[in-house]
C-alpha cells in the first residue's frame, strides 16, 4: 500500500517531467539550406519569391520549416566551406542559388542530400544532371541557361544602335565558369552580324578602371555587360561609366535598367525562384526524389527599356523594339 505522502511526491515528480516530455515530442522542423555566392541584400526580391513558393505549397518559414542562409558575398572561394557547413547540419535539401560555382560546391560536398539549382548555368554541361528530363542523381532544379541569352542580347543591342559596328563585352574573365560559354555565344553572334567584339575581362573591382579605359581607347560604340556576379557587385560604377561616356549598353538583369541602364534582356527570375520553392523544395520535403523531378527552363524572357536613358544618350528607340518590350520605363 502506497503511503499518502509518497503518492503526492510521485505526482509532483511526474507533473514536473510532463513539460520535458512534451518538448521532446514536439516535431523537429525540416531545415532548408540556402547557398548563394552573391551579396544578400540585392537578392531580397528573389528570397521573397522563394518563400512565397514554399508558402503556396504549405511551408511557412519559422512555422513548419527552417531556412539556414549562407552567403559568400561574391567571394566564391568561400562556397566550399559554406556548403560543408550546411551538410554538417544535415539539412533536408540545399538550394544552390546563382552561379554554377554554387552548385559545384554543394555537389562536391554531398551525393545524398537533395540539391535544387536556381541559376544561369547549363546543368548538363556542368555535369549536375544526366539530362534535363531525367536528372538521374541528387541534383535538379530550374535554370536560366544565361549563356544562351548572350547572342540575343547582342542582337537586341544591334537593333537599338544599328550604326555601331564595334561592341565591347565587359566580362568576369576566364576564371569565371560562365565566361567561356557566354563569350563563345557572343563571338558567334558578332561574326554572323559582322560586328567586332572586344572582350574585356574584369576579375576584380580594381580591374574596372582599366576595363573602362579599354572601352574608350578602342572606341567601342556600345557595351554588353556580362552575367558574372562581379558585374552586379559593381553595377553602380558600370552604370555611372556608361552614363558619363554616353555609351549605350545592354545588361543581364532588369535591376540595372531600373537604376538607369538603357536596356536588359533576361528570364523572369522571381518566377523561377517561386517555382523552385513550390515545385522542387516543397515536393522534396514531402519525399519526392530529385531524380524524379525534371529540370525546368523559363518559357518567358523580359526585354526592358529605359526611355529616359535613351533620350539622355540621344537614341530614338526603334518602334520594333518598343513593340516587343515587356516593360518600358518612361
Amino acid at each position: 500500500m502506497i503511503r499518502r505522502r509518497e503518492f503526492i511526491a510521485g505526482l509532483g515528480a511526474a507533473s514536473a517531467a510532463w513539460p520535458l516530455v512534451a518538448r521532446a515530442q514536439q516535431p523537429v522542423l525540416p531545415v532548408i539550406g540556402f547557398l548563394d555566392g552573391r551579396l544578400a541584400s540585392p537578392q531580397a526580391g528573389f528570397l521573397v519569391a522563394f518563400r512565397q513558393g514554399l508558402a503556396n505549397a504549405g511551408y511557412i518559414e519559422g512555422k513548419n520549416v527552417t531556412i539556414e542562409y549562407r552567403w559568400a558575398d561574391n567571394q566564391l572561394l568561400k562556397l566550399p566551406g559554406l556548403a560543408r557547413d550546411l551538410v554538417s547540419k544535415q539539412v533536408a535539401v540545399i538550394v544552390a542559388s546563382g552561379a554554377a560555382a554554387t552548385g559545384i560546391a554543394a555537389r562536391n560536398e554531398t551525393s545524398t542530400i537533395p540539391i535544387v539549382l536556381v541559376g544561369g548555368a547549363d546543368p548538363v554541361k556542368y555535369g549536375f544532371v544526366d539530362s534535363l528530363s531525367q536528372p538521374g542523381g541528387n541534383v535538379t532544379g530550374v535554370t536560366f541557361i544565361m549563356g544562351e541569352l548572350a547572342g540575343k542580347r547582342l542582337s537586341l543591342l544591334r537593333e537599338m544602335v544599328p550604326q555601331v559596328t564595334r561592341i565591347a563585352y565587359l566580362s568576369g574573365g576566364s576564371r569565371t565558369l560562365t565566361f567561356e560559354e557566354e563569350s563563345s555565344n557572343l563571338l558567334t553572334a558578332a561574326t554572323a552580324t559582322r560586328r567586332e567584339l572586344i572582350v574585356i575581362p574584369s576579375v576584380r573591382g580594381s580591374d574596372l578602371d582599366r576595363a573602362f579605359a579599354t572601352v574608350i581607347d578602342r572606341m567601342a560604340g556600345a557595351l554588353i555587360v556580362g552575367i558574372q556576379p562581379i558585374m552586379a557587385q559593381y553595377g553602380k560604377r558600370i552604370l555611372e561609366f556608361a552614363a558619363q561616356q554616353k555609351i549605350p549598353a545592354i545588361y543581364p538583369s532588369s535591376l540595372f535598367v531600373r537604376n538607369g541602364g538603357l536596356m536588359s534582356y533576361d528570364a523572369e527570375p522571381n518566377g523561377l525562384y517561386q517555382l523552385a520553392g513550390s515545385q522542387y523544395v516543397a515536393r522534396i520535403l514531402e519525399g519526392v526524389k530529385p531524380a524524379d523531378l525534371p529540370v525546368q527552363q523559363p518559357t518567358k524572357f523580359n526585354l526592358m527599356i529605359n526611355l529616359k536613358t535613351a533620350r539622355a544618350l540621344g537614341i530614338e528607340v526603334p518602334l520594333g523594339l518598343l513593340a516587343i518590350a515587356d516593360e518600358v520605363i518612361e
